[in-house]
């Protein structure tokens, strides 16, 4: 279905884009935008555009906007079980430990680290009470009293 052009035939200046495929699409984004196909070196034999006036361009612009929507709800729907597969509510009990995220804000030094190497985790820290489904007091040392 698709095949990478730049393996089978190159030119010099042709741009990625006019032989993008989209899968979720299941066609170009030129294709889906104006309901034919790029006219690139490969396809100049075929010169012949159909002619569509009225009521009948209004009707072939929702058809293919109701087929590009359905693919797209179909492409959403396999990820979204994909990422269902690897997603589990977690529960904790108090006494048990555990990490606490640091929230990261561009410019700030935690931890006197800035960028990639600042840590995105601290602890581990013991969970003193459970307030709420998913709000826990943590033992935090002296330094991080002002955390929370």
């Amino acid at each position: 279905m698709y095949y990478d052009l730049e393996e089978r035939f190159w030119w010099y200046g042709v741009k990625r884009t006019v032989a993008n495929y989209q899968a979720s699409l299941k066609k170009s984004p030129f294709e889906a935008l104006y309901d034919k196909r790029c006219r690139t070196p490969l396809l100049w034999n075929q010169t012949g555009e159909k002619q569509v006036f009225g009521p009948d361009i209004i009707q072939d612009a929702e058809q293919q906007l109701r087929i590009v929507v359905e693919n797209l709800r179909v492409a959403q729907s396999k990820q979204r079980s994909y990422a269902d597969v690897r997603r589990r509510d977690l529960t904790f009990k108090v006494d048990d430990h555990v990490y606490f995220k640091v929230s990261p804000m561009r410019g700030i030094r935690r931890f006197n680290m800035k960028g990639k190497l600042a840590p995105r985790y601290i602890g581990p820290f013991k969970i003193l009470e459970k307030k709420d489904e998913v709000a826990y007091c943590l033992e935090l040392p002296p330094s991080l009293s002002g955390v929370c």
